[in-house]
């Protein structure tokens, strides 16, 4: 038995936020959720004020949401929200004003939440009073957020990142557009897609794996392997970062039934503390944890080097090393504290393989000392 739920809408093509001004507008006065720069950099930001002015749709721009959301920054971001009298939400930007706006959703409709006390309250994934409903418009390929539940906050007090998702935190309307993306410095492009790669990996090797996730794992990873080359020379166009974002959206819908594995509670050790790209935290480790699945799942490992168009686990583990550059260093007493706290994720669950305070840590050394 398994099941499948995915109730965004996806709209994509070329100038789809324009031609589907209707799917866009879901009341009566937006909250735009953006980063610093995404949004007027990528354009995503004037064709949306363009629909909203053009439908006399009054809007504020929240253009605050900064790498990694804090938990209480999202609170404040509520309270602009529901102090703007918004009744819908569009994100515009990569994971994390995604991400951002999903918490914010939560903070706007629920003041109560907002005090310190209760800040916390919103990793239930019940609420009393339902989140505003959103829109997303991604401007990076790689998270999928546009198609999952999930918000990923940071945690200053316990120094790392965690989840929250609810039915309520899907997005309504995801419109996916590759013009959004072509002007992406290179090795931001690189990151998202490898964050897209793992997403696509470690759902189809989770527990959770079914018939439905698996096929769509497998399809996003053939329009990876597709266009691996372009991450080595940059020759993007359009076309190419369409299809880029359509398989980031699918390892999107792969990770929303299935969640993730250690890849990623063990990368969010990495970005915390040295400040590493998530995509390029899951890059350093995804190949030990590849060689692990293969020692269980054999035949899923072979389908996975199949649809990327690689010969083997080598193959794979070079050129993720040619687009992945590691400067950073590490100390052995550094990753020690990091499995203190990995360990204790709930998709160690997930994994197909048991996971061990010692096989984590020989994960992080195998792949960066």
């Amino acid at each position: 038995m398994f099941k499948f739920f995915m109730p965004t809408k996806v709209i994509v093509g070329k100038d789809c936020v324009k031609e589907n001004a209707n799917e866009l507008i879901l009341g009566k006065r937006a909250f735009i959720v953006t980063g610093k720069s995404s949004g007027k950099r990528s354009g995503a930001l004037d064709d949306v004020i363009n629909v909203l002015e053009n439908e006399k749709i009054p809007y504020h721009v929240y253009d605050k949401i900064e790498n990694n959301p804090e938990i209480s920054h999202m609170a404040e971001g509520g309270m602009a929200c529901r102090d703007f009298g918004a009744d819908f939400i569009i994100a515009i930007g990569g994971g994390s004003p995604m991400d951002a706006s999903k918490a914010i959703s939560v903070y706007a409709a629920n003041e109560n939440m907002c005090n310190s006390e209760n800040l916390y309250d919103i990793f239930s994934g019940k609420y009393e009073n339902a989140p505003l409903p959103m829109c997303a418009i991604p401007t990076t390929a790689g998270t999928g957020s546009e198609v999952t539940p999930y918000s990923i906050l940071t945690l200053h007090k316990e120094q790392t990142k965690r989840s929250f998702s609810s039915p309520d935190t899907f997005f309504k309307v995801a419109f996916i557009d590759g013009k959004y993306t072509v002007k992406l410095p290179l090795q931001v492009a690189r990151n998202t897609a490898v964050d897209a790669m793992c997403h696509l990996i470690e759902g189809y090797t989770n527990k959770k794996a079914s018939p439905s996730s698996d096929y769509m794992a497998i399809e996003g990873l053939k329009i990876l392997g597709k266009w691996l080359h372009v991450f080595e020379n940059g020759d993007f166009n359009e076309e190419i970062c369409t299809e880029l974002l359509w398989a980031s959206t699918l390892g999107g819908i792969v990770i929303s039934q299935t969640g993730t594995t250690i890849v990623h509670s063990m990368g969010y050790q990495l970005t915390y503390f040295k400040d590493i790209p998530h995509g390029m935290a899951n890059g350093y480790l995804v190949y030990e944890y590849l060689k692990r699945v293969n020692d269980v799942l054999p035949e899923k490992v072979d389908n996975i080097i199949s649809a990327l168009g690689l010969n083997d686990l080598g193959d794979f583990k070079e050129k993720i090393a040619k687009i992945m550059v590691r400067t950073i260093g590490f100390t052995s007493d550094e990753l020690k504290s990091y499995v203190e706290t990995s360990i204790k994720a709930k998709n160690v669950a997930s994994c197909p393989f048991p996971v061990s305070q010692e096989l984590e840590l020989e994960i992080y050394k195998s792949s960066l000392l």
